[in-house]
C-alpha cells in the first residue's frame, strides 16, 4: 500500500468514486422534472432526496467504525458495490416508490464512500501531505456542483433520465478494482474486535426520527402534531439509550471518549455551525435571484458557479497552509470570510445587481473552502490510525446533520417572515384595487388571503406574469418582491450569527502546524495534545 504505483492507482479510484458519488447529489436534481412527467408522484418528490439524506448521514459514523475493524478495502468496496446496486435499481424504477425506497439503499453507499475517502487518504499520507490531497478531494466536491446541472440536463436532453443513474456503473466498477488493487496487502488494524449491533440500531433510529422530524415538520404535518412530537421523543428517546449503550460496549460505534479530544469536539462543533449556514443559506440564493431579481434558472444556477470555484481555489491552498498557518488560524480566517459573505448577501435588496450577488457569493466560497478540509486534516492529526476512520466519519456526521438543521429552521424563518410582510405590506395593496374582487383575478385575491406565501409562484413562472396586464403587474409584483426579498435577507442575517459563532468557537481550537514526517512512520503518529501551541 506504501508503494508509489499504490498509491496513485489508489487516488485514482478514490477520485472516481468520491466524484460521482457527490456528483448524484446534483445531477438527479436537474432530471426530477423528467422523472415525475414519466412516473408521476409529485406529492412524494422531496421523498426522492429525504431518502437518500436519512439513510447517508445515518450510515456516515457507522461505516468509519466498521473501517477501523474490518479495514478500509471492504468497506470502501462494499460502499461502492451498495452505491451502485441502488443506481442499477433506481435506472430501473416504474413507479416514485420504487424510486424512493432504491435511494436509500444508494445513500448508504454513499455514506460509506465520502468519508472512507477521507480516512484513507488520511493512511496514506504524512500530516504534512495530508492537505494538499484533502483540499483535491473538497474541490472534487465543489466540482462536481457545477457539473452535475448541467451534465444532467444534457443526460436528460439527449438520452433518458434512466442514464442519470446507469452512468455511475461504469464508473464505479473502474473505482472499485483501482481500490482494490491499490489497498491490497491492507492489514486490519484491530484483529476479532466486537460490532457494537445494539449502538448501530439505536444510533440509527435516533438520527433517523430526528430528520425525519426536521424534514416533515411544517410541511407534511404542524410542528405540534402527535406525528412531529412523536418522531422527536422517539429520537431523544433512543439517543438516551444509545448514550448508556456506547459506555459500555467494548468497541462503541462512536466512543464518547474520542469527546475528551479538544480538536476533536471543537471541529465538530464548527462543522456542524459551518454546514447549518452553508447548507441553509445557499439553497435560497436561487430563490432570490430567480424570484427577486428575474433571472431564470439556467442564469441563476451559472451565478453559483463563480462560488464553486473560489471553493475550489481555497480548498486547495488552505489544505496546503495549514502546515505554514496552524488550524486554529486558518479555521478563523475561513469562518471570518464565511460571516462576511453571508453579512453581504443579507444586505441584497430588490435593486441588487446580478454581478453584485457574485461578488458577494464568491466571498463565501472563499471561506467554505478554507474550513471543509482543515477540519478533516485536523481531526486526522489528533488520532492514531486505528480511530481515525470513526473520527473522520464524525465530521462527515456532524455536518450533515448541520444541513439538516439548517434547511429546516431557516425555512421556518422564512415561512414566519414572509406571511408577515404580506399581511401587512402587501394584502391592503392588493385589496384597494378596483374590480379585482369580482373580476377575473377574484380568485388572485382570495389565494392572497388563504395561502399569501403560494404567490411567491407566481415570481417564478414567467408564464404566469405574462399573463397579468402591465397596470395590474405594476401593482402587486413591487410588494410581492420586496416582501419575498426581506424574508431572505432575514434568513441571510440569521445565518451570519451562526456562523459568527463559529468564529468565536474556533478561537479555543489549537493552533497546531503540521510537521513532515517520513512515509514509513505514518503508523507510528500519536494523538495530538490537548492545548498544543
Amino acid at each position: 500500500m506504501e508503494t508509489d504505483s499504490k498509491r496513485k492507482i489508489l487516488l485514482i479510484g478514490l477520485l472516481l468514486g468520491m466524484f460521482f458519488s457527490s456528483l448524484d447529489q446534483t445531477i438527479v436534481g436537474t432530471a426530477m422534472p423528467r422523472i415525475i412527467g414519466e412516473l408521476g408522484g409529485l406529492d412524494i418528490l422531496s421523498w426522492v432526496t429525504t431518502a437518500y439524506m436519512l439513510s447517508s448521514t445515518s450510515f456516515v459514523p457507522i461505516a468509519g467504525k466498521l473501517a477501523d475493524i474490518y479495514g478500509r478495502r471492504i468497506m470502501y468496496v462494499s460502499g461502492l458495490g451498495l452505491f451502485m446496486l441502488g443506481s442499477a435499481l433506481c435506472g430501473t424504477s416504474e413507479n416514485m416508490t420504487q424510486l424512493i425506497i432504491y435511494r436509500g439503499l444508494q445513500g448508504i453507499g454513499g455514506g460509506i464512500l465520502m468519508p472512507m475517502a477521507m480516512t484513507i487518504v488520511g493512511d496514506i499520507f504524512p500530516p504534512d501531505k495530508r492537505g494538499k490531497w484533502q483540499g483535491v478531494m473538497g474541490a472534487l466536491f465543489g466540482l462536481s456542483s457545477i457539473v452535475g446541472p448541467s451534465l444532467g440536463g444534457w443526460i436528460v436532453d439527449h438520452t433518458s433520465w434512466r442514464w442519470v443513474f446507469y452512468i455511475n456503473l461504469p464508473v464505479g466498477i473502474l473505482a472499485a478494482i483501482t481500490v482494490f488493487i491499490g489497498l491490497a496487502g491492507e492489514k486490519r488494524l484491530k484483529v476479532n474486535a466486537p460490532i457494537d449491533f445494539t449502538g448501530a440500531v439505536t444510533m440509527i433510529i435516533s438520527v433517523a426520527s430526528l430528520l425525519l422530524g426536521l424534514s416533515l415538520g411544517g410541511k407534511e404535518y404542524p410542528w405540534n402534531s402527535w406525528q412531529i412530537v412523536g418522531l422527536f421523543i422517539t429520537s431523544l428517546v433512543f439517543f438516551v439509550i444509545f448514550l448508556g449503550v456506547e459506555k459500555k460496549a467494548a468497541e462503541p460505534i462512536l466512543s464518547l471518549g474520542l469527546f475528551k479530544n479538544r480538536i476533536f469536539t471543537i471541529s465538530n462543533i464548527i462543522g456542524f455551525l459551518m454546514g447549518f449556514g452553508m447548507f441553509g443559506a445557499i439553497m435560497f440564493l436561487p430563490l432570490f435571484m430567480q424570484g427577486v431579481l428575474g433571472i431564470s434558472a439556467t442564469n441563476s444556477g451559472n451565478t453559483m458557479i463563480p462560488m464553486m470555484f473560489a471553493m475550489v481555489f481555497t480548498s486547495i491552498l488552505g489544505g496546503q497552509l495549514v502546515a505554514k498557518v496552524g488550524f486554529r488560524n486558518l479555521l478563523t480566517a475561513g469562518m471570518a470570510l464565511m460571516t462576511l459573505g453571508f453579512y453581504l448577501l443579507s444586505t441584497m435588496t430588490v435593486d441588487t445587481t446580478r454581478l453584485m450577488v457574485t461578488l458577494y457569493i464568491i466571498v463565501l466560497g472563499l471561506g467554505l473552502g478554507l474550513v471543509m478540509p482543515t477540519l478533516t486534516i485536523a481531526v486526522q492529526y489528533a488520532f492514531p490510525p486505528e480511530q481515525r476512520g470513526v473520527a473522520t466519519s464524525a465530521t462527515q456526521f456532524f455536518r450533515s446533520i448541520g444541513g439538516t438543521f439548517g434547511v429546516t429552521i431557516f425555512g421556518v424563518v422564512l415561512n414566519h417572515r414572509s406571511i408577515e410582510l404580506l399581511k401587512k405590506d402587501f394584502l391592503p395593496v392588493v385589496e384597494k384595487i378596483p374590480g379585482l374582487t369580482t373580476g377575473p383575478f377574484a380568485s388572485f385575491l382570495e389565494k392572497a388571503k388563504t395561502d399569501p406565501q403560494g404567490l411567491f409562484n407566481t415570481l417564478l413562472r414567467p408564464e404566469v406574469l405574462e399573463k397579468i396586464p402591465p397596470q395590474l403587474k405594476n401593482i402587486i409584483i413591487p410588494p410581492l418582491k420586496h416582501a419575498l426579498a426581506e424574508s431572505i435577507h432575514l434568513v441571510f442575517f440569521v445565518a451570519m450569527f451562526i456562523v459568527l459563532s463559529g468564529i468565536v468557537i474556533s478561537l479555543f481550537m489549537d493552533n497546531i502546524k503540521v510537521e513532515r514526517k517520513p512515509r514509513g512512520v505514518i503508523a507510528k503518529e500519536k494523538p495530538a495534545e490537548s492545548g498544543a501551541e
